[in-house]
């Protein structure tokens, strides 16, 4: 049975988590767009967007290599250092019989209607790949940009870290409009092969009118280490993603870190899933969410099936106003003796305490507030790169004001 057969028999099941989508209500085409070699001459407001999500165009930031796509259309690849391959996907395909070997490994392609659509309607995505024992010395940085209204924007990334490399990746995804509506279905695949480790930076900026359907699945062999930071904290019709990571070699590292802020009218089903397969892994999921009145599911789910793995989930949550709903979902499941897995999960209010504590040192009580909403959203991510800490607090610091 083949892929697209697979996609056709599964492209009408319904979600299984999270509002389901009618992908009938969405076109699956755009026009195709010309490719831009110099990304900085793309149009001011384009650039200021893609800002707002971390892609630097005008080199002010250093990167390692650059892929933006706008709809549905590649419109530039580039790499700046030896050892590193960055291009769309179709590019990829046609360069590499062996990339077969990947495609749907990490995810099927019948998990469910959105991986099915995506394989019936690809038109691109991003291929980027370290080449073994090449440490890649600035981020790779890849953008998905929707600009026309009502499209369902499909990408099939796949991610190759092979042995001994390095590399930090950060992927911006954000749209032109501030209201029309829009979907995104991005499947990710990512490869870590012995010694390697990857750095996934993403950060989110939607509009009101979007809905959202990322499906990701991570392979981390031995000796290999997998760090994610997600945020997002601008408004979104709807979101649902939970990736899962599978340690499948001895001493894996996985660590997934989520900052989540909802404001009205936004609902969040967000999670990680983490399955410790092989002797003496690791496992870290911390989640931070806020909601301004939106709704927010937050789930963690920790599998351990080898001896001596460790595993630890957070899930803390404020609700600051309005009516928003924050449930909180650990889930720690153990198969075996002699494994050490942990949760603990929080929601609720910012203390009157500390509030009046900081007012009594001088700050008015929106500064106090504000103050601690920034330290509940600072989270301490270890082997994170200067560059990527910045980008990621510079997020936060541009949406403290809406916050608040």
């Amino acid at each position: 049975m083949t892929y697209k057969d697979k996609a056709k028999a599964a492209i009408s099941k319904p979600a299984v988590l999270g509002e389901d989508i009618d992908l009938s209500s969405y076109v699956s085409s755009a026009e195709e767009r010309p490719y831009q070699g110099d990304p900085s001459r793309l149009p001011s407001k384009a650039k200021e967007d893609m800002l707002g999500v971390g892609i630097s165009l005008d080199g002010t930031n250093q990167r390692s290599g650059t892929y933006i796509q706008m709809d549905n259309t590649a419109i530039h690849s580039s790499v700046g250092q030896e050892g590193l391959e960055v291009m769309a996907i179709g590019r990829a395909l046609e360069k590499y019989d062996w990339l077969l070997d990947y495609w749907w490994r990490a995810i099927s392609v019948d998990t469910d209607k959105y991986t099915a659509n995506v394989e019936l309607n690809q038109h691109s995505g991003y291929f980027i790949r370290a080449l073994p024992g090449c440490k890649i010395i600035y981020p790779v940085q890849s953008c998905l940009y929707l600009t026309k209204a009502r499209l369902a924007q499909n990408a099939h990334n796949i991610i190759i870290a092979e042995e001994d490399s390095e590399i930090h990746i950060i992927t911006g995804c954000a749209t032109a409009s501030s209201e029309e509506a829009g979907l995104h279905l991005g499947v990710s695949e990512f490869y870590l092969k012995r010694g390697a480790k990857v750095t996934f930076t993403m950060i989110h900026s939607w509009n009101p009118e979007v809905a959202v359907r990322p499906r990701t699945g991570i392979v981390v062999e031995k000796d290999a280490v997998f760090l994610s930071n997600y945020v997002i904290m601008k408004p979104v019709h709807s979101l649902q993603a939970n990736p899962v990571a599978r340690c499948v070699g001895d001493n894996a590292v996985v660590r997934f870190n989520n900052i989540l802020v909802a404001p009205p009218g936004s609902n969040m089903d967000l999670g990680s899933r983490v399955f410790l397969n092989a002797r003496d892994t690791k496992t870290e999921i911390i989640s931070r969410a806020i909601s301004t009145g939106g709704n927010i599911i937050n789930r963690g789910y920790i599998e351990g099936d080898a001896p001596n793995v460790k595993g630890h989930l957070e899930c803390r949550g404020l609700i600051l106003k309005g009516r928003g709903v924050i449930h909180a979902i650990p889930e720690l499941r153990g198969n075996l003796v002699g494994i050490d897995l942990s949760h603990e999960a929080a929601v609720g209010k910012i203390a009157e305490e500390e509030i009046e504590y900081l007012m009594a040192r001088g700050l008015t009580r929106t500064e106090a507030t504000a103050t601690i909403v920034r330290g509940f959203l600072r989270v301490d991510i270890d082997g994170l790169p200067p560059v990527l800490s910045a980008e990621l607090q510079r997020a936060v610091e541009a949406s403290e004001k809406e916050i608040m």
